[in-house]
């Protein structure tokens, strides 16, 4: 079992008691009493709140930390002081005590610590190191040091994590030792890990009451990895499916495909993959995800600003490509079979199908309609071969000209500008930039004064479901559509891709709108 430990980190015995009341609330499986946040902090105090959650978690086990100050400690407590904590926490019947690796090798420490541990038979002592810069020089050496200084010893190995390819020597050795050792990374980019951790076998994973209580960089909430991240369910045979996209943090999707996953009960995770950086990155990403199939990563979808990138690495591994993936030159979906790989664009369809429905028209409609496309990346691609196909009159407008121009030349339309705005004239009106998506939701890719009542607006940033873009169109009139209806039709189409059975709409819809509450 992988324990889901909440951090307890109180200023005081009655936040203390607080605390852990909530900690119960959420679903902790693990108490960690983190006596170094305690402002006046005794060996009587630290009694105090080990009572405090035998009282109110009598059936949960408790580990009590008095971390140090340059190990991301709360407060600068003497080293006499925490080790007189962690002793008398043997003595008042806690199950674990964590203490610092590198302090442990202090004889007067080690000393005190041993002897207190040794005469316990039910308390086991986890030894941990903290790296808040950047990964340990050699993880693997720093794991069999932590392993071999007594048996029993529990190795809890952080370090933070820049980018997403640097968690994977966390995976590895999670994937050979996990059983027994609490390891992950700090940060958006290990996130994963986290999460991850419990499919891994790892000893636990830490989650905070909620964002104010959070101990660590990156620490989701016992919420979100109950919720939407499915802890209770995953296994070692849990498959796994991300979005890659950088930023992700604000992706509905893994809320929307692990709803479904859940409603269909299927033993599978959809997971945010923040992916920054360009086409490097993104392949030494899917290079280190093919590589460990113990992983069971069995697709992907892709957003911004990987689409083009996606579609060239399914190539480049002699992958088959949908022929609309090909024609349009990005993929929104990877699905991985083994060592195949087919690259898929769901985008272009669930687009063209939500502003057919919502302009009440069929794609015949679209012939001569003069449409202006804002941006020029993977979602404008998309759209942009769509309505060319169907014959409309389409002008992009990008902040790079070039671009605009390259696509444009691609499928044979016009480009300008984005100063060529203030000349707009449109019938159609289409965001393909992520300007004013969550979280920031005050900005807006064309100025109101360009628009006006005879146009309809069409946003495909689906978060907010109502952007600052189709506020102000709707004030003058516009007939509005919302990137919600084409998110829910694409991530529909990708649920068949990855599980062969058809996608249950009416949850996805339920399923983000309760997200964006």
């Amino acid at each position: 079992m992988t324990y889901l430990a909440v951090p307890i980190a109180p200023k005081s015995v009655p936040e203390a008691q607080e605390q852990i009341k909530a900690a119960v609330a959420v679903g902790s499986e693990l108490l960690e009493l983190r006596t170094d946040f305690l402002v006046h902090l005794s060996v009587d105090l630290a009694w105090q709140i080990i009572d405090a959650a035998r009282q109110y978690a009598p059936h949960l086990p408790i580990i009590v930390t008095c971390r140090d100050y340059h190990q991301g400690g709360a407060l600068r407590h003497s080293n006499q002081l925490r080790t007189d904590v962690l002793t008398a926490a043997v003595r008042a019947g806690a199950d674990y005590v964590d203490i610092e690796y590198g302090n442990y090798q202090s004889v007067a420490i080690r000393s005190k610590i041993f002897l207190a541990v040794t005469d316990e038979a039910n308390i086991r002592l986890i030894l941990s190191a903290h790296n808040f810069q950047t990964k340990f020089k050699s993880i693997r050496r720093l794991h069999n040091e932590i392993r071999y200084v007594q048996s029993g010893v529990i190795p809890k190995i952080i370090y933070s994590a820049h980018h997403i390819n640097d968690c994977f020597d966390m995976l590895d050795l999670l994937h050979e030792f996990g059983n027994g050792m609490i390891a992950f990374c700090m940060d958006e980019p290990g996130f994963i890990t986290r999460i991850i951790a419990r499919k891994l076998g790892a000893f636990a994973s830490f989650a905070c009451i909620n964002e104010k209580t959070a101990t660590a960089p990156g620490q989701p909430t016992a919420a979100q990895m109950k919720n939407v991240y499915r802890w209770g369910s995953l296994n070692a045979q849990t498959e796994l499916y991300g979005v890659i996209g950088s930023p992700v943090a604000h992706s509905l999707s893994p809320a929307l495909h692990n709803g479904c996953f859940n409603e269909a009960g299927l033993n599978k995770l959809f997971l945010p993959l923040l992916v920054t950086g360009g086409r490097q990155e993104f392949n030494t990403f899917v290079d280190n995800i093919l590589s460990r199939p113990w992983l069971d990563f069995r697709g992907f979808s892709v957003t911004i600003p990987h689409k083009e990138n996606a579609i060239e690495y399914v190539k480049s591994k002699k992958g088959t490509v949908d022929p609309l993936a090909e024609r349009i030159g990005a993929a929104n979906t990877i699905v991985i079979n083994g060592t195949q790989l087919s690259a898929y664009n769901t985008d272009c369809p669930a687009a063209l199908d939500t502003i057919t429905s919502s302009l009440g028209i069929d794609r015949a409609g679209f012939n001569k309609m003069p449409v202006a496309v804002i941006g020029a990346g993977g979602v404008a691609r998309a759209i942009v071969a769509g309505l060319t196909d169907a014959k409309a009159k389409v002008i992009i407008y990008n902040r790079t000209v070039e671009r605009a121009k390259k696509l444009a030349r691609e499928f044979k339309c016009d480009y300008a500008g984005l100063d060529d705005l203030k000349k707009l004239k449109a019938q159609l009106v289409i965001n393909c930039t992520s300007i004013g998506m969550h979280p920031h939701v005050n900005a807006t890719p064309v100025d109101e004064k360009f628009l006006n009542k005879d146009m309809a607006v069409f946003d495909t940033v689906y978060n907010p479901a109502e952007t600052l873009f189709l506020k102000q169109a709707k004030a003058l009139g516009c007939k509005t559509i919302s990137g919600l209806d084409m998110f829910i039709n694409q991530a529909a189409a990708q649920f068949k891709l990855f599980t062969g059975q058809t996608a249950n709409i009416e949850t996805m819809r339920k399923t983000l709108l309760n997200a964006q509450k």
